[in-house]
């Protein structure tokens, strides 16, 4: 609760602060309520909005199904809605409110790993559900995305407001296009890391073979690299298990993940202590 309460404390003080320089106290009015809007869907309809996103079907995949109603079964959580994603890479990621509306998409390409490995990423989603990350996350998502609409109308408020602009607009307008971005990005990227650590570890605890999942997050990795994801937001980049969006040097230094060379040392020191 208290990470949901700062995560809408500090974008929505984001989105007024973005009101206030586009428009002074009308703007901060105006973006008062478009805030008050966005985190009552972003509360509600978050999963909805990023599984239609991606264009998630339900998954009839018996294996599949079986496989999460039986990791369901061990965590003691009710069985998620499971999604396919039209993606020939594996990954992964859970969305919902609580653990009595989850859901887990996963790409159609997770069938490439092995039973062991598919079962460890299913285990890590499955984590995130029962520790509860998923509405944070969701939210983070939802919220980010609304932020980074606010940057490109600055951006555009800039280029086409001609001779009125004067010097302090630019320098707001300029705030909006990149420092506002910027935070929404750092506050998804404090929540992701360690997060994932922790879905890491207890997915690991679950499957009783964090080998497994070391072993999914390096294929994972290596495949995600050279075919980067071509729908989605980056704004969703932190709820896949491993980022699926192009990486150059500009936005390693933001990525929300943990490096994944450091999460799986992690699991191999879990494997060898037994």
């Amino acid at each position: 609760m208290f990470d949901m309460i700062v995560l809408f404390g500090t974008l929505t003080i984001i989105l007024l602060a973005a009101g206030w320089l586009l428009g002074g106290l009308l703007g901060m009015l105006v973006f008062l309520f478009i805030a008050a809007a966005v985190n009552f869907v972003t509360y509600w309809y978050s999963d909805r909005l990023v599984l239609k996103m991606y264009r998630a079907r339900p998954a009839d995949d018996r294996k599949l199904l079986d496989i999460v109603k039986k990791l369901a079964h061990e965590t003691k959580v009710p069985t998620p809605k499971v999604y396919i994603v039209d993606s020939d890479v594996p990954n992964a990621f859970a969305t919902g409110r609580n653990p009595k509306h989850s859901s887990i998409a996963v790409t159609r390409g997770i069938m490439r790993l092995s039973g062991d490995e598919m079962e460890a990423v299913l285990a890590h989603e499955m984590a995130h559900i029962r520790n509860r990350d998923i509405m944070v996350s969701a939210m983070a998502a939802t919220i980010a995305g609304a932020i980074s609409y606010i940057a490109q109308i600055g951006y555009w408020s800039l280029f086409l407001g001609g001779e009125r602009r004067g010097e302090g607009s630019l320098v707001g307008l300029l705030f909006i296009i990149i420092f506002a971005p910027l935070a929404a990005f750092l506050v998804r990227m404090a929540i992701s890391r360690k997060r994932e650590y922790k879905a890491d570890y207890t997915g690991a605890v679950i499957t009783k073979n964090p080998g497994a999942l070391a072993s999914a997050l390096r294929k994972i990795s290596d495949m995600t690299r050279q075919h980067p994801m071509k729908m989605g937001s980056s704004a969703t980049s932190h709820l896949w298990i491993v980022n699926p969006f192009h990486r150059d040097w500009f936005t390693s230094l933001f990525n929300t993940h943990p490096p994944i060379q450091k999460r799986i040392e992690r699991l191999e020191h879990m494997e060898a202590r037994g």
